[in-house]
């Protein structure tokens, strides 16, 4: 009996010490786990709420102020920015407006797509896009050529009538991109990605700060799924191992087929 009382208590307290290990605590649930897309939008370039590329962001405001939101865009990316703006049922005539800079805060120019459009006055909804040049991993100081870094969706009415200043509008923002291929590569790359807070957060300023921790403003948290490429290597290599291949194959063959049977054969001269 006393076995059997002290195998029951000792199958008790195993049970109660495994219980909490097997069922484990209750994952707390992730920004990217919730699929969560930002509903706000900032009001500045300092401000401006980062988004993912193919992630949809909503945001409600007000006719006249200006929406931000940034995104990262990585060399050999040609990057596509849509926006869809939600009109009140009754407004006048207004003409929305989406522009896109680069980690510089130079605007960049759209190869093609409506950035400028103007709603009638019984329109409900109005769509505007915008399609990048390729992301340039390297360019020279005077060029505008976009960079890879950080880019910012600047959305907002260039002309509205005073009626419908403030009134309030809903609007949605997704970025894609799609890869250029080795065609758009280019020789080097940046140092660094154009990203806010690079330049003091790559290392210390003169040691540590007053509270011995190491001084950095990361103002950006954005980056591609992948990383940044290096800038390096692109599909241009194998065409052009592929080409020289061809060219050697090529030159043997050639000289297989102009050499001849060798040098011809001696014959005796006549008496």
């Amino acid at each position: 009996m006393r076995f059997t009382r002290a195998l029951s208590a000792a199958v008790l307290l195993l049970g109660v010490a495994a219980g909490p290990a097997v069922a484990g605590p209750s994952p707390s649930a992730s920004p990217s786990e919730d699929g969560g897309a930002p509903t706000e939008a900032g009001t500045s370039f300092r401000t401006a709420t980062e988004i993912e590329q193919g992630q949809r962001a909503t945001a409600n405001g007000s006719a006249g102020d200006y929406l931000y939101w940034s995104f990262p865009a990585d060399a050999g990316r040609r990057p596509t920015v849509r926006a869809t703006v939600r009109l009140p049922e009754s407004h006048a005539p207004q003409t929305w407006r989406i522009d896109v800079y680069d980690g510089l805060r130079r605007r960049q120019a759209c190869q093609w797509g409506a950035e400028n459009r103007t709603a009638a006055a019984d329109a409900a909804t109005l769509e505007l896009a915008c399609v990048l040049r390729t992301v340039r991993a390297w360019s020279e100081p005077w060029a505008n050529d976009p960079l890879p870094g950080t880019y910012y969706v600047r959305l907002t009415a260039v002309r509205l009538p005073t009626s419908d200043l403030g009134v309030p509008v809903g609007t949605e923002v997704r970025v894609d991109s799609k890869d250029a291929g080795g065609a758009a590569a280019v020789d080097g790359s940046l140092a660094e990605p154009l990203v806010p807070g690079v330049a003091v957060s790559s290392g210390r300023d003169d040691g540590e700060g007053e509270d011995g921790e190491e001084r950095g403003a990361v103002l950006s948290a954005i980056e591609p799924e992948d990383g940044w490429s290096s800038g390096w290597w692109s599909d241009r290599w194998v065409w052009t191992g592929a080409g020289a291949v061809l060219a050697a194959l090529a030159g043997i063959g050639g000289y297989a087929l102009t050499r001849g049977s060798g040098r011809p054969t001696r014959v005796p001269p006549t008496a």
